[in-house]
């Protein structure tokens, strides 16, 4: 195994376990919220308020659909060769914890949201459903070792010259 090699795993071992965590602590901030709007919901005021219940439904969908397009659009296969071909292992590495923290925050606002909106209308419907979409984000998003393993040596440059073309003899 070359050193280039053993490098780009070293970062890529790093990288995965911050991300992964930070995934994890999102995850458990999105329970932990949930828990405090059941446990609260004695404790809210109900103040129905049409116009926030319209914009906060549309938000949390409008976040949880546009997360999936923003995580299918980021690491699209075309999208990954050229960031290999350009910045080769590393700048995988990078791409896939910067999307991995973009999607996580976008979730993180989905459950932000959800949760004031409760705080605001006294309806812990709001809370459940941003954590439901922001649990579906995030589970959705949890980078899993092999994953980015398989894609850094799918979409990496290859460092050796190009196989010579089959002329079919």
């Amino acid at each position: 195994m070359s050193s280039s090699t053993e490098n780009w795993q070293a970062e890529l071992t790093r990288r995965h376990k911050a991300i992964a965590t930070t995934v994890a602590g999102l995850i458990v901030g999105t329970v932990l919220l949930s828990v405090v709007a059941f446990l609260g919901r004695e404790y809210f005021r109900q103040q129905p308020n049409p116009s926030l219940d319209i914009a906060a439904r549309i938000t949390i969908l409008i976040l949880g659909l546009g997360s999936i397009v923003w995580r299918r659009t980021k690491f699209s296969a075309l999208r990954l060769q050229d960031i290999g071909a350009l910045q080769g292992a590393r700048g995988l590495i990078k791409t896939l914890e910067k999307t991995t923290v973009q999607l996580g925050l976008i979730a993180a606002a989905t459950v932000g949201l959800g949760f004031i909106t409760t705080l605001l209308t006294g309806n812990e419907f709001y809370s459940y459903t941003g954590g439901a979409v922001g649990l579906v984000v995030l589970l959705y998003c949890y980078p899993t070792k092999r994953s980015w393993v398989k894609t850094v040596e799918q979409f990496a440059e290859n460092q050796g010259p190009p196989p010579p073309p089959d002329l079919g003899n």
